[in-house]
């Protein structure tokens, strides 16, 4: 019942996306966008409302005495934000910072849906702690249970507490009292307006789509108008390659005072996902492959295998989160190999939640990268600094 749930959910997620970005020709899909757009208009009075709720001071943050960190986006996924948190984690720890994570646990397993139930009909705060992705020494928790970004992100950094809790006061409170933790960096929190205090905002903009299709919710991709830029301390503009004049005039227009620094996802290795035996780049090159992912935008992903001298002879792409079925491996690596294909590569974030395999009858690997600062590194590091030592 629940992977029909997962199926069923996934493809509808599939078909408002081609929707909204008008890949789906016809009446009845042009009747859905102007049904949407209508709800993009309710959204947008939603989000106001929010915001003069908590400026008026009905809802109330709060502020835990330590340096916050938030990463977030504008829009809804596909900027490449787990490795920027990853990197201002790394930065914060090497600088002395102990450093905790906090996410929500996108698409995690939820807690027993009878204990929610009851918490909301009677009004009770949800007491049960945070679940410890890790300690700062120790893996604890699998991608399932964790959800896949925390999982990766726990699995990448050592001395780095994860936890995973959609209250993230209570995390951060968690994080300071069991772990002794000075700096709090949200993932994902741009939006999460409950924890202020010493608080830094940092925005991912996709360089390829850096407002989506410039509607909100459920029209567009956009969570907030890009006006609420402004409220960004720093800004990264991820993916770039370089020709971001026109994207810089238009940040400067909405922040003229918010560093901008630019990035890429940088390739490092490639990894065997059941064995952990790591290839150079160049064990690709002049390589027929097959690739495999379940993220926002695949499209770099692919694009990444071909500038490393790969020849993609198949892609298969599964929705954003997507949980593999050991069947749907399977099935990859035999289209793979009608396609003549040496070899799979995936995401690190698609491996943690691959399933075991009973044969795997091509290599499957997946592609480590990290962020490279092409532009604005003393930003950066200006960046680092005041955090460390306000």
């Amino acid at each position: 019942m629940r992977e029909t749930l997962r199926v069923w959910v996934e493809n509808l997620e599939t078909f408002v996306l081609e929707v909204i970005f008008e890949e789906r020709p016809g009446a009845r899909a042009a009747i859905m966008r102007a049904f949407l757009l209508g709800g993009s208009k309710l959204f947008i009075v939603g989000v106001k409302i929010r915001r003069w709720l908590y400026n008026v001071r009905i809802f109330r943050d709060s502020t835990l005495g330590v340096q916050v960190i938030a990463i977030g986006n504008l829009t809804v996924g596909g900027t490449g934000k787990t490795p920027v948190v990853e990197k201002f984690a790394r930065e914060l720890r090497d600088a002395g910072r102990n450093v905790a994570i906090l996410s929500r646990g996108y698409r995690s397993k939820p807690p027993p849906l009878h204990k929610s139930f009851l918490n909301r009909i009677l009004f009770r705060t949800d007491s049960t702690p945070p679940r410890v992705v890790s300690d700062g020494k120790s893996l604890l928790l699998d991608s399932e249970m964790a959800g896949d970004e925390p999982f990766m992100l726990a699995s990448n950094l050592k001395d780095v507490v994860v936890l995973v809790d959609k209250d993230r006061v209570k995390g951060g409170r968690y994080a300071i009292e069991k772990f002794g933790c000075d700096t709090l960096l949200l993932d994902d929190g741009f939006q999460y307006w409950d924890l202020r205090g010493r608080r830094h905002d940092v925005v991912l903009i996709d360089r390829q789509q850096p407002f989506g299709n410039e509607h909100l919710l459920p029209r567009g991709t956009l969570r907030e108008p890009p006006s609420h830029l402004a409220r960004a301390n720093t800004i990264f503009i991820t993916k770039s390659d370089g020709n971001t004049a026109e994207l810089r005039k238009r940040i400067a227009s909405l922040n003229p005072t918010a560093a901008v620094i630019e990035c890429i996802h940088h390739p490092m290795y490639f990894e065997d996902v059941f064995t952990a035996e790591r290839q150079p780049l160049d064990f690709i090159k002049d390589r027929r492959v097959a690739s495999l992912s379940g993220i926002a935008q695949p499209e770099s992903f692919e694009q990444s295998l071909v500038k490393l001298g790969a020849e993609l002879v198949y892609s298969k792409r599964f929705a954003d989160h997507h949980r593999f079925s050991q069947q749907e491996i399977l099935n990859a690596i035999n289209r793979g190999k009608k396609r003549q294909a040496e070899l799979i590569i995936t995401t690190q974030k698609d491996a943690v939640r691959f399933p075991k395999l009973d044969r795997r009858d091509l290599p499957i690997l997946w592609m480590r990268v990290e962020i490279k600062i092409v532009a604005g590194a003393d930003d950066f590091r200006d960046c680092v600094r005041k955090i460390c030592f306000r």
